[in-house]
């Protein structure tokens, strides 16, 4: 086979065969397929998708590029969540720390930033010594004897899909069904849980902003699962503005230990919720979502949540004290307040915008080896529906680089509209499907 003929192919909408797609995933990995020849395989998929087998054939290849764990051993519901990435999104923060405190075992391998959408691991690591990376037998040694793991990949597991998910991120291929289902499903299936819990995003801050491919995507996820034996539940929520108040590594963890400690952010804590109940039907610890949440409530209101997380926190070699001391508001160098120019209610804040403005403040990448400003960020004062004045804040800014305040403000300018009449309330949760 030549990859040259494979992208061609591909590039020409012709469906390719299992073991077209398994030579050309192999050979990226040995080197005889070059980083520029895959950049074009998927600028090709990412016109031409990939049918129901060739979705299929690339996650099992992805799978099989590394080690499937074994859990067997482990006498508890395996179950873990996934987000197809958002604005703010950061509930795997609480949720794994509260699923596990609910007797659920949560084996846990996150992602980086992608695009304009921060990732859980940037945000871990914005804890110092917080260690994502560990072997195979670490990774189900702290599941043991924690409940619950929050990595990386590593080069065991799905290594195909760590290279090609870094490629992705700077070629603009990244809202591709396809792709993020191979790429979802792969790491998934890799880390041996029993189901999953996919939240997928619709809106302009998704990676899939468009809401039937947000839908296709959701039930291309939960079909995928079935054909390898899991159970799964998709939850369709609303990405039109970021969630939560902040926007940021850092910024995202202090949010969500101040949820953990009883601050109540309406949306997070509303969707943070509904997973955690989800993750608990499929665990058989609830006979449903609903009651689900009530057993999550009763763990989040007596902090047993936070306990576990900073137990996690521990083991993971995070420094336990800089977390105890959230309260401090560790903040980059450099601030400005955003404020509005006319009176009205807010009737738009473009998650998209707020995505790329915190990169521009180096909360995220532009190329793969960009370092990452943990403490940069933006802090919310208001949320769309919200009455304003002129002169009011709308966000805050942080960065460590002044440079970064002009670019990112400039963003911002465009992303916030206001209106003289106050929009219609959107539903967060927007539907769930089985």
């Amino acid at each position: 086979m030549n990859p040259v003929e494979i992208i061609k192919q591909k590039r020409n909408g012709i469906p390719l065969g299992r073991d077209q797609i398994k030579y050309f995933i192999e050979g990226y990995l040995k080197g005889s397929v070059t980083d520029y020849q895959m950049s074009a395989f998927l600028m090709a998929v990412y016109f031409r998708s990939m049918n129901e087998d060739e979705t299929f054939f690339l996650t099992e290849i992805m799978l099989e590029s590394g080690l499937t764990l074994d859990l067997s051993h482990i006498d508890k519901p395996k179950v873990d969540k996934h987000s197809t990435g958002g604005v703010g999104d950061k509930t795997s923060i609480i949720l794994a720390p509260l699923a596990a405190s609910c007797g659920i075992a949560v084996p846990m391998i996150s992602g980086r930033g992608l695009g304009h959408t921060g990732g859980t691991l940037d945000k871990l690591e914005s804890i110092p010594g917080f260690n994502v990376n560990y072997p195979v037998k670490d990774f189900k040694r702290i599941l043991e004897k924690a409940g619950l793991v929050m990595l990386g990949q590593t080069s065991e597991l799905a290594p195909a899909d760590k290279r090609i998910y870094a490629l992705r991120d700077v070629t603009a291929t990244v809202e591709c069904i396809p792709l993020i289902t191979s790429s979802i499903m792969s790491k998934k299936l890799a880390e041996g849980a029993d189901a999953f819990v996919f939240d997928v995003k619709i809106g302009v801050g998704a990676n899939l902003p468009d809401r039937d491919e947000s839908i296709q995507l959701a039930k291309k996820l939960i079909s995928v699962s079935k054909k390898f034996g899991k159970k799964a539940v998709a939850v369709l929520t609303d990405m039109e503005q970021p969630l939560g108040m902040k926007i940021g590594n850092w910024l995202e963890i202090e949010e969500c230990i101040e949820v953990m400690n009883g601050k109540m952010v309406p949306d997070l804590f509303k969707l943070n919720n509904v997973l955690a109940g989800a993750m608990l039907y499929l665990g058989g610890a609830a006979s449903s979502i609903e009651e689900g949440e009530k057993t999550a409530l009763q763990k989040l209101s007596d902090k047993s949540a936070y306990k576990k997380f900073l137990e996690m926190v521990e083991i993971q070699k995070g420094d336990v004290n800089y977390v105890k001391d959230w309260a401090n508001l560790k903040r980059a160098e450099f601030s400005k307040k955003i404020t509005a120019e006319e009176n009205g209610f807010i009737i738009e804040m473009n998650a998209s915008d707020f995505g790329y403005a915190a990169i521009e403040l180096g909360c995220g990448r532009k190329k793969t080896d960009d370092k990452i400003d943990y403490l940069a960020g933006i802090i919310l004062h208001k949320k769309t529906g919200n009455e304003i004045k002129k002169g009011d804040v709308i966000c805050e800014i942080f960065s460590g680089k002044e440079e970064g305040l002009i670019s990112s403000e400039k963003r911002l300018k465009g992303a916030v509209k206001i209106s003289e009449r106050k929009p219609a309330p959107v539903p967060l949760i927007i539907d769930i499907l089985y």
